[in-house]
């Protein structure tokens, strides 16, 4: 069976069971090529000026929360540092220059399941490049793989091997920054999948691997197990399994690896999964704030790229403010931080089919210390083929932004075989 009638019919049966009926998808495209014309159109980042000026004043109106005193970060996101943030976003930050950096990505939307879906779509000049589509996750955007797009399509400028190329696909998750805000309830993870297989084939990727972290994992899931005729390999950045017997969990699993998962599991269950819940359960509520107040949204998103990035406390280690504030315009100028929000409640409400019990396409796992879960080997080794599995000595939940040259030589040696 072709991957355009898989992708369609999947997609087809989740909008039946919504209540919402996709009009038929346009042909695939005859070359593998972003062609104008093939259902398929360019698309630039242009902000209205009128958006950004609205945004400075409301930054400038700000009405902060009483904060008690020596409280730092324990409460949540610290004033002191919102306050820096808030100043430089109203008075330095310059959306122009990111909007001309992001646009040096060749971008495009096609409609898709009735929505307009957003992508970045760059080719290698090498002519036998592999397929890849990386998918990001909350509280990211398609910008996170910035620091990744040109070693992956250009490896011989950034001192890799042309046989180690790419052709890669960045689409934005509907809901999430440039892609349409869906107008019913109803698109998970697998219909999202659904919607990227047909999105990589209608470029005319016959044969491509899956890349993802977060949400894009659960979503390259999807499409591992769904479109594994065409899906080659599946690369994780978050790797997720039960324990293969229940009734004696740790058996086998290395001393340290039982260690890094209590800790990250303590650090995740006690602290960390308020926004979740929120998410899961109530979005719309949290989403008036996170739509009417920039300094709202700021707390919302950066206190987590704070607590899940491995920064000892300090994220402008791993990120600038450049960076943080990119991400934060994208969620503003789009509206679609509620949105995004509620792709957590498609997860907890009956929107996503069960993952089956096992994957069989190959599958490689980079295991990141300060990512906020960790799965042991063995474990994974009974939900997944598991080929591969790198324990990185630093990074956190962000591993495209955290650490680039890691995750590109990970990506590099695992397709390597799988060409």
């Amino acid at each position: 069976m072709r991957r355009a009638a898989v992708a369609l019919s999947a997609a087809l049966a989740l909008a039946l069971a919504a209540g919402v009926v996709p009009g038929p998808a346009p042909p695939r495209a005859a070359e593998s090529q972003t062609a104008p014309g093939a259902g398929i159109e360019p698309f630039t980042i242009e902000v209205p000026d009128e958006v950004l000026a609205d945004l400075r004043e409301r930054l400038a109106r700000a009405r902060m929360p009483d904060e008690p005193e020596g409280v730092g970060w324990r409460l949540g996101m610290n004033q002191a540092y919102l306050r820096q943030l808030i100043d430089y976003w109203r008075d330095e930050f310059d959306w122009r220059a990111q909007e001309r950096r992001l646009n040096r990505l060749e971008q495009f939307k096609t409609t898709i399941d009735g929505l307009d879906i957003h992508f970045a779509h760059r080719r290698s000049p090498e002519p036998d490049a592999f397929p890849l589509i990386l998918t990001h996750g909350w509280p990211g955007t398609f910008a996170e793989f910035d620091k990744v797009i040109e070693p992956l399509t250009d490896p011989v400028a950034h001192g890799g091997r042309a046989e180690d190329a790419f052709h890669v696909v960045v689409p934005s998750i509907p809901g999430y920054g440039f892609s349409d805000r869906p107008r019913q309830l109803g698109y998970g993870r697998d219909r999202t999948g659904a919607i990227f297989a047909e999105l990589m084939a209608r470029l005319g990727y016959e044969r491509y691997g899956a890349q993802g972290g977060d949400l894009g994992a659960g979503i390259s899931r999807w499409l591992a197990a769904n479109d594994a005729e065409h899906v080659a390999g599946l690369h994780l950045n978050l790797c997720t399994a039960g324990p293969p017997d229940p009734d004696d969990p740790t058996a086998g699993v290395p001393p340290a690896e039982i260690a890094l998962m209590q800790e990250r599991a303590a650090f995740w269950t006690d602290e960390e999964r308020g926004y979740s819940h929120m998410h899961g359960t109530k979005p719309q509520t949290l989403g008036y704030s996170l739509n009417d107040s920039p300094v709202g949204l700021a707390a919302w998103i950066v206190e987590k790229y704070r607590s899940w990035c491995d920064c000892d406390g300090n994220p402008e280690t791993r990120f600038t403010k450049d960076e943080l504030l990119t991400t934060l315009t994208i969620y503003w100028a789009t509206e679609t931080a509620t949105s995004a929000a509620r792709y957590y409640y498609e997860g907890r409400h009956g929107a996503n089919s069960p993952d089956p019990d096992r994957i069989e396409v190959p599958t490689a796992c980079a295991a990141f210390p300060g990512e906020f879960r960790f799965t042991p080997r063995r474990w994974l080794e009974a939900r997944y083929n598991l080929v591969r599995f790198t324990m990185m000595p630093s990074g956190g939940h962000f591993a495209a932004s955290e650490e680039p040259a890691l995750l590109v030589d990970d990506l590099r040696a695992f397709f390597r075989d799988l060409r």
